[in-house]
């Protein structure tokens, strides 16, 4: 809270320089709506929107059409000092092109990598899903204090906003889940992106609410098809005489993703969702009245 109330000054500010500047407005309501503008020229992040990116040592990524990208830091940043989640590393984010980071309806893809062994995926065509939600909802669970020890909220598992697909030729996977915060009716998205690759798996998981569920799942073949492994990291080029295989198979990985570290769920734009929006509402209100009371002032004295 403490770094909001610079962020709501300094735009107070911009409102009454902008009121002084152009005292014949007779539409102060014009103003309001100049909001993303003036959050966009706040943004101070770095974003590169063409180009072959490396990520790590391990993949690469050829920035989609109408996204841009972050790199590793600003990414964790983004994360951490924006949106107010723990701090994790990561290898980067895309996000569409036209939408910033400062808004309700922005929605971005983090990018991460674990190492936990080569995925064998023997088990993807006799996964019964309905009965790994099950699963998946009473792990959630019994997960609950545990995390609530931690500091996080307790969460519920509703249902799947995307049931889970695996492409066994590209070993590609993808899946959504809903959830909710415990006593409390608002359900938010949680869609999941996997590449399999020798010794690990990337992990991409997308952030936003579930009113933005078929933008993401229409983006989503465009961001895996943009998204690989390096050579000698692919699926392909698993050796078993050297190299870990993972002690679970697909139905593991999607399941393990409901255990997974608190902050993954915190990196779901809650903050984003349920605070910014007021906020932006409130602002907009109080540069009506910034605008109105220069725009008087100055009739005043003539």
């Amino acid at each position: 809270m403490k770094k909001i109330i610079p962020f709501i000054l300094m735009l107070v500010t911009i409102a009454a320089t902008a009121a002084k500047n152009n005292p014949k407005d007779s539409n102060p309501t014009d103003t309001v709506i100049n909001i993303e503008e003036i959050l966009a020229k706040i943004d101070t992040f770095h974003y590169q929107k063409s180009g072959h990116i490396t990520l790590g040592s391990i993949a690469s990524l050829d920035i989609p059409k109408g996204f841009k990208f972050l790199d590793g830091d600003q990414a964790a940043s983004l994360l951490h000092d924006v949106w107010k989640n723990p701090y994790s590393p990561s290898l980067g984010m895309l996000l569409p092109e036209n939408k910033s980071p400062y808004l309700t309806d922005c929605w971005a893809v983090e990018i991460t990598y674990e190492e936990d062994g080569h995925i064998k995926d023997d088990d993807a065509k006799d996964i019964k899903y309905d009965d790994l939600l099950k699963q998946m909802q009473e792990r959630l669970k019994e997960s609950n204090p545990e995390r609530v020890k931690q500091g996080a909220k307790a969460l519920e598992l509703t249902g799947w906003a995307e049931a889970p697909y695996y492409d066994g030729s590209t070993h590609k996977l993808y899946w959504a889940k809903k959830l909710k915060e415990v006593n409390d009716t608002v359900e938010f998205l949680n869609y999941n992106i996997r590449i399999l690759g020798r010794k690990g798996v990337l992990v991409l998981n997308a952030i936003g609410g579930l009113d933005q569920l078929t933008e993401i799942k229409g983006q989503t073949p465009l961001i895996l098809s943009s998204t690989n492994f390096t050579t000698g990291n692919t699926y392909a080029e698993f050796n078993s005489s050297v190299d870990k295989v993972a002690a679970y198979g697909i139905a593991g990985l999607i399941a393990g993703g409901i255990l997974a570290k608190t902050g993954l769920f915190a990196k779901l734009g809650l903050f984003l969702l349920k605070f910014l929006k007021p906020l932006i509402l409130a602002v907009g209100a109080l540069f009506t009245g910034v605008v109105k009371f220069f725009k008087g002032k100055k009739e005043g004295d003539q």
